[in-house]
């Protein structure tokens, strides 16, 4: 496993995780959602190195992609990662993205079809109209551990018991100079006023790859229903009492749901 500065200019920021076992088929890239970072996916990536190698990259704005020339909404994110896997040599990846990295993810494997071997996507950004701009509003502008947890807590489902270093870990990230004022400006580029833009999910569903859509019913980010009447080629798999952070809640499940789509090598 290697950590990437963000002074190498060809490509994101990326935390690259082995596979223990010789595994010849294309990797798995994960993109972690607003406000998030590469860490987001350290489980997952521990769970996943038995069968695949993985890259976990930050988005722009995001970790140590803070000071990332171009920073913006899914599109422009989409951008970066494309780039980024053409320089480290990817020609072919099982794409897997949170929130925001969903939206990035569909707009990769729109653009460029044939670089993505599967998609799974979690509670992902652009199904529907309706987002919880308020709440990603406030913890973009958040800074302080107290008011970090009580917005974070919204984040997961009812049962779920945050960890008090997830909180402080988050706001010592957000302290870091420029770091509120980037999110408020991405929040603004993904919100449009209200609501969030969307994704074209008839061409989406089209795709020639198999995709998977996970969704939390206790969703408070994004409502559990634009999960439905998704068209019949795109695999819905929808977990009770599960919130937002469908991979930090139930770790597992995801991992697994992650392999099936990636055993299409």
């Amino acid at each position: 496993m290697t950590d990437q500065s963000s002074d190498a200019p060809m490509h994101l920021p990326v935390r690259d995780q082995a596979s223990t076992d010789p595994d010849t088929g294309a990797p798995i890239v994960l993109l972690h959602g607003f406000g998030g970072d590469k860490q987001t996916w350290i489980n997952i990536q521990t769970g996943l190195a038995s069968a695949k190698r993985s890259l976990a990259f930050d988005l722009p704005g995001h970790g140590d992609a803070l000071g990332w020339p171009r920073i913006g909404n899914a599109g422009v994110s989409a951008k970066a990662v494309a780039r980024s896997l053409e320089a480290l040599g990817l020609t072919r990846v099982h794409l897997v993205g949170h929130s925001m990295g969903g939206a990035v993810a569909a707009l990769i494997a729109l653009r460029d079809p044939e670089l993505v071997a599967s998609m799974t996507l979690l509670a992902p950004g652009g199904f529907g109209p309706e987002i919880n701009h308020r709440l990603l509003r406030r913890y973009a502008a958040a800074t302080d551990p107290d008011t970090m947890e009580t917005l974070l807590e919204q984040f997961f489902g009812w049962e779920f018991k945050l960890p008090k270093f997830l909180a402080r870990t988050a706001a010592e990230s957000r302290a870091r100079p420029g770091a509120a004022a980037t999110l408020e400006t991405i929040a603004g580029e993904i919100i449009d006023g209200s609501v969030q833009k969307t994704l074209p999910r008839g061409e989406l569903a089209a795709l020639p790859m198999p995709i998977k859509v996970v969704w939390g019913t206790q969703d408070r980010v994004l409502p559990t229903r634009q999960a439905h009447k998704l068209p019949g080629t795109v695999a819905t798999h929808i977990f009770e009492r599960v919130g937002h952070m469908v991979h930090l809640e139930i770790p597992q499940e995801t991992i697994r749901l992650i392999l099936q789509n990636a055993a299409t090598d």
